[in-house]
């Protein structure tokens, strides 16, 4: 009875961790959208410009972006940045070493990044769609940023100068009784290059890449599993029919 009583409080407690670390900041709704080949290709580029340099997709090929609308050529003159070839893997130019020293730790592998990322009511798109989009200034840490999905992220904010640097704006709201600082908006404290509308959008696109990458034959997939269950459909009626022809003159 002992062991039972202590097998359930473990269970419960278990489970109120589960719940506890899906709390947090609220995802947006990442736009998916893996049959659009030029958001994947903007995507791509967005990848290779801005997050190659320290992440690697080391079981992703360049010559892979072919499934994607791209030529073998168009990879070589717009995506390949050094000596790679265009078979070879994306593997970051960041030295594991340095990183280390730099950081406190080598950036993880994206190459499925948005099929482990998942929490809070969200997908892993979700998640890096809304992360991507939640950078803020602040001066107390050692890259000069923060984020509110990832709370003291080592990692700094690499596309701040396409959104420009920002402040989260709390308002005091009356919560069980007790007054707490709740999350109203941003404040904009230097301007970017883009336009808030098309900074979602780039890293839509950026995002849309990192859900495709995950699986880049999701596609096909799909395509072949619906054409299966097609002439699974088409075999039982054959099958039926067949069957009734076989046992109509028995009694």
């Amino acid at each position: 009875m002992k062991k039972f009583i202590l097998a359930l409080i473990t269970t419960l407690g278990l489970a109120a961790g589960v719940q506890a670390s899906t709390g947090g900041f609220p995802l947006d709704k990442a736009p998916v959208n893996l049959t659009d080949n030029a958001s994947l290709q903007r995507g791509a580029r967005t990848f290779v410009n801005y997050c190659l340099s320290c992440h690697s997709a080391a079981y992703m090929r360049y010559n892979r972006l072919t499934d994607i609308g791209l030529t073998e050529q168009q990879i070589k003159d717009n995506l390949l940045i050094t000596t790679e070839k265009v078979g070879d893997t994306m593997v970051a130019a960041i030295n594991p070493k340095e990183a280390k020293d730099w950081f406190g730790g080598n950036p993880p592998d994206l190459t499925v990044i948005a099929r482990s990322r998942a929490g809070n009511g969200g997908s892993g798109a979700d998640y890096l769609y809304t992360f991507l989009r939640t950078f803020y200034r602040d001066d107390t840490k050692a890259t000069g940023w923060n984020n509110m999905v990832f709370p003291s992220v080592g990692m700094p904010h690499v596309l701040w100068e396409l959104q420009g640097e920002r402040s989260p704006v709390y308002e005091e709201v009356e919560s069980h009784g007790e007054k707490v600082h709740a999350f109203k908006g941003w404040s904009q404290l230097t301007p970017g290059t883009q336009t808030n509308l098309q900074y979602d959008q780039t890293v839509g696109d950026l995002v849309n890449y990192l859900q495709w990458m995950g699986e880049p034959a999701q596609r096909t997939r799909v395509r072949v599993g619906v054409w299966v269950l097609m002439f699974i459909a088409l075999f039982i009626l054959i099958a039926w029919r067949l069957n009734a022809a076989y046992w109509k003159d028995v009694k």
